[in-house]
């Protein structure tokens, strides 16, 4: 951490967690198969993620240039579409695909989030690049280049979200897809060290947006468009500084005016490890319920009570979840509910809908399925409450559950067995239970929105690990171009 005394105009050095995360990106190996496994998965899980946004019209419209005729030909395909769009736009259009229905994975900590979000610059900056490369007789990036960028902004993202909590001073969590973003996109670029720190600098400078969409009584659809926002903001602050934007070396610990004192009450960032490949190794696939993924166990008891309880809902008088301490704080939630944003970050609507229906869809978080009396009949006896060992085996490195227990109470005094779920299938405990179901998933969002043979090409790439690596990007997005 710097000490420079602010009324000198002698530039200090860089901040050392800038230069950190320069050494890393520039420098470091990635020799981690299981990471690069995992990738796989991931990216393909995204881009399936991506697929069905498609079905949403507030999304779609978000997907085109940002004024009218404002394209590229040649530039960034935007998955399920016929947008060809510069590598600023491509990036914001692509990050609110993949984050849109709250679907991608997630890594949850001191912070939370969704490292996949950094996809949006990293295949745009990729296309990019590749479309460019061979128009100019080069050599495009290939998938394997891909899957290494994601598990560094994976890396990144994870690393310091493991003991810093952004969320606690009121900053949304899409800061560090920004920070891992504005770092990968950079060196893409052809940025040397100093240039990524340079372009880091100004990420931290941008300070971080407020949570506030994310919460009752303002929760909307900016938060699944604000990752999109983050990678939009990631590549301009990588072209800037590969065109030779200067830094600001002291951002972070500049007194007065840099970001500790400005937003983190003065603390400097802490790190639980050196960067490698534990958060791709880590990672949590959301595999059967688009929810918040503090919920995601609560939503797979739901499902293990619904034939109990099915035929008796009029008979119910209390149901208790019993949560980790960040499932309580972010998203319990009493009251009506305005819209989709709203719904899929409640935990007592994601029981519910399960209890009532035996399923949770996307479209469960519809006007439509939400008028349905009985949801909020059975929000109103709902009893959430912080389960304090849910919230040590949260943090236990070791570990990373995402415990929650339902029971439900009927007017008889009878009730059903207390269901307790530590981890769910996307959890990297359960990863060979969870391949299979994340493989189906992907084939069925694609088989809904693409074409027959593209999608054919693309489970056969799949399953060969060496032929889907070696792919060049600009034949691996081409795979997922609407038709005209």
């Amino acid at each position: 951490m710097s000490h420079h005394d602010i009324r000198s105009a002698t530039r200090p050095n860089p901040d050392q967690p800038m230069v950190d995360v320069a050494d890393y990106v520039a420098d470091y190996r990635i020799d981690s198969q299981e990471a690069y496994d995992t990738a796989r998965y991931m990216l393909l899980d995204s881009l399936a993620c991506a697929m069905l946004a498609m079905k949403f019209p507030d999304c779609v419209k978000h997907l085109g240039p940002v004024v009218p005729g404002a394209t590229m030909p040649g530039g960034v395909r935007v998955p399920g579409t016929t947008h060809e769009l510069d590598p600023v736009q491509g990036a914001f259009a692509i990050g609110a695909q993949i984050r849109w229905l709250d679907f991608n994975d997630t890594w949850l900590a001191a912070e939370w989030g969704h490292p996949s979000d950094n996809l949006g610059t990293i295949l745009s900056v990729a296309d990019y690049l590749s479309r460019r490369a061979v128009r100019d007789g080069g050599q495009p990036l290939t998938v394997r280049d891909v899957l290494t960028y994601a598990i560094k902004a994976h890396e990144i993202q994870g690393g310091y979200a493991l003991l810093n909590s952004f969320n606690r001073v009121g900053l949304d969590h899409v800061i560090l897809v920004r920070l891992a973003s504005t770092a990968v996109a950079t060196h893409m670029l052809g940025g040397d060290k100093e240039q990524i720190i340079n372009a880091v600098s100004h990420s931290w400078i941008d300070n971080g947006v407020l949570r506030t969409y994310r919460h009752a009584p303002n929760t909307g659809p900016r938060k699944s468009w604000a990752a999109g926002d983050a990678c939009r903001r990631a590549v301009i602050h990588a072209l800037n500084a590969v065109n030779g934007e200067v830094g600001y070396p002291s951002a972070l610990s500049v007194p007065t005016w840099g970001f500790y004192d400005i937003a983190f009450k003065g603390k400097p960032f802490q790190f639980e490890r050196p960067f490698g490949s534990y958060v791709m190794e880590n990672v949590l696939f959301k595999i059967s319920f688009p929810a918040e993924f503090h919920a995601q166990t609560a939503v797979e008891c739901a499902m293990t009570l619904h034939p109990q309880v099915r035929d008796r809902l009029d008979q119910i008088e209390k149901i208790v979840i019993e949560t980790q301490e960040a499932g309580v704080r972010i998203i319990d939630k009493t009251g009506p509910l305005a819209n989709y944003a709203d719904r899929d970050h409640c935990i007592q609507y994601m029981v519910a809908v399960p209890l009532i229906f035996g399923r949770l869809t996307a479209e469960d978080y519809s006007d439509t399925v939400a008028a349905d009396p009985r949801i909020d009949a059975l929000r109103g006896v709902m009893e959430v409450k912080e389960n304090p060992q849910f919230t040590r085996d949260y943090f236990d490195p070791d570990k990373r559950y995402i415990g929650n227990a339902l029971q439900v109470f009927f007017k008889d005094g009878s009730s059903t067995d207390r269901i307790l779920v530590d981890y769910p299938i996307g959890h990297r405990k359960r990863r060979a239970e969870g391949i299979p179901v994340l493989m189906a998933k992907c084939e069925a969002a694609l088989r809904a929105h693409l074409p027959t043979g593209q999608v054919d090409q693309i489970l056969a790439a799949a399953a060969d690990p060496a032929r889907f690596d070696a792919m060049s990007v600009q034949d691996f997005m081409a795979l997922y171009q609407a038709g005209e």
